[in-house]
C-alpha cells in the first residue's frame, strides 16, 4: 500500500507543480521515485517530526501542497500539537500520511504500534480521516486527497493488500463492497481482508451479511448506518485500532442519536496496550482480531 501511495502521488505531482513530500527520515526504498523526479518539491528534514508538520503547515499557507509521511506513532502523537494547531486549527491544506496502521510494526513493540491515530484524529475539528483498507482505496483516496483544501489524515498499512472493490470510491461514503440483508460488517483500514474472512464464517452460519468499507472514519458516512438502523441490521464494526474512540466509536454514536436500538457488536483491540511483540498476524491473533485474511 505505500507503493501504492508514493506511486500516485508521483504521478499527479507530474502535472501539480505545487505538491511537496516531506519525511522525518522515513521513507527509504518506497519514497525514492519522488526525491528522484521531484528533488526541488522533496524535503527530508530529519528525525524532526514537529518540525515536519510546521514546515508542512507554512508550505501550505504559501499555496503548496505537503504531503507528511512517516510512521504513526511519530506523526500523531509526537507531533500532535503541531497537528493540532499548525494543521487543524489553522485550517491549512496538510495531508499527513501515517504508515503502519495498527500492528503492522508489531516487531518493535508498543513504540510503533499504532492503536490510538483515528481516536485522537478524529477529534480534531476540521480534519478529515481516511483508513483505505486495500489498494485501490488508497489510490482513489489519494488522487481525491489533491482535489481538497482542507487537512486530512490517511492512515495506510506497511505491506500491500488484495483489492476487493474495484468500484469508484468517495471520500465521506463507504463502499458496499457486498449487499446483505440481516447484519452488516463495517470495517475500516487494514482490518478489510479479516472483515472479508469474517463474512464467509457468518455465511457459512446461515447469516447474509453487508460487507461496508468505512475507508473515511470522518466525515462517516451516517445515511448508511441510519440505513441499516432503520431497516432492523445488526451491526459489527471490525478495526485493528482501540475500540475507544475508533470506527466502533464513530457508528455507535450514530447509532445511539438514531433513538433506535439494533444488535451492535465492536471487534477492536480492547482497552489495554498490547505487550506482545511480534508479527502483526499473530500480535492480532493474541487479541482476537485474525480471521484469515481473505483477498
Amino acid at each position: 500500500m505505500r507503493k501504492t501511495f508514493i506511486n500516485t502521488l508521483t504521478e499527479l505531482a507530474e502535472k501539480d507543480k505545487d505538491i511537496v513530500l516531506i519525511t522525518p527520515d522515513m521513507g527509504f526504498s518506497v519514497l525514492e521515485p519522488f526525491f528522484e523526479k521531484f528533488p526541488g518539491r522533496s524535503i527530508n528534514c530529519g528525525i524532526a517530526e514537529q518540525n515536519a508538520v510546521s514546515l508542512a503547515a507554512g508550505l501550505a499557507l504559501a499555496g503548496k501542497k505537503p504531503y507528511v509521511y512517516t510512521i504513526i506513532p511519530f506523526l500523531v502523537e509526537r507531533a500532535f500539537e503541531q497537528v493540532r494547531l499548525d494543521v487543524a486549527y489553522m485550517n491549512t491544506n496538510v495531508k499527513l500520511v501515517g504508515i503502519g496502521a495498527g500492528f503492522t510494526y508489531g516487531a518493535a513493540g508498543a513504540t510503533h504500534h499504532a492503536i490510538e491515530d483515528i481516536s485522537l484524529m478524529r477529534s480534531l475539528p476540521n480534519m478529515t480521516v481516511c483508513c483505505p483498507g486495500d489498494n485501490n482505496e488508497a489510490e482513489q483516496i489519494v488522487r481525491q486527497s489533491v482535489n481538497s483544501n482542507k487537512p486530512m489524515y490517511i492512515r495506510i498499512g506497511r505491506h500491500n493488500r488484495g483489492i476487493f472493490d474495484n468500484n469508484k470510491i468517495e471520500i465521506g461514503k463507504a463502499s458496499v463492497i457486498k449487499e446483505g440483508n440481516d447484519i452488516a460488517v463495517i470495517s475500516t483500514s487494514n482490518m478489510l481482508p479479516d472483515a472479508a474472512a469474517y463474512c464467509k464464517q457468518l455465511e457459512a452460519e446461515g447469516r447474509n451479511p453487508y460487507f461496508i468499507s468505512m475507508h473515511t472514519v470522518k466525515p462517516i458516512d451516517k445515511n448508511i448506518i441510519e440505513k441499516l438502523v432503520n431497516d432492523c441490521v445488526e451491526i459489527h464494526t471490525m478495526e485493528e485500532h482501540s475500540i475507544i474512540g475508533g470506527l466502533g466509536s464513530a457508528v455507535a454514536e450514530v447509532i445511539a442519536e438514531s433513538g433506535k436500538g439494533i444488535k451492535f457488536k465492536r471487534i477492536g483491540i480492547p482497552d489495554t496496550f498490547s505487550h506482545y511483540i511480534g508479527s502483526q498476524k499473530f500480535i492480532k491473533k493474541q487479541f482476537g482480531l485474525y480471521f484469515g485474511e481473505e483477498g
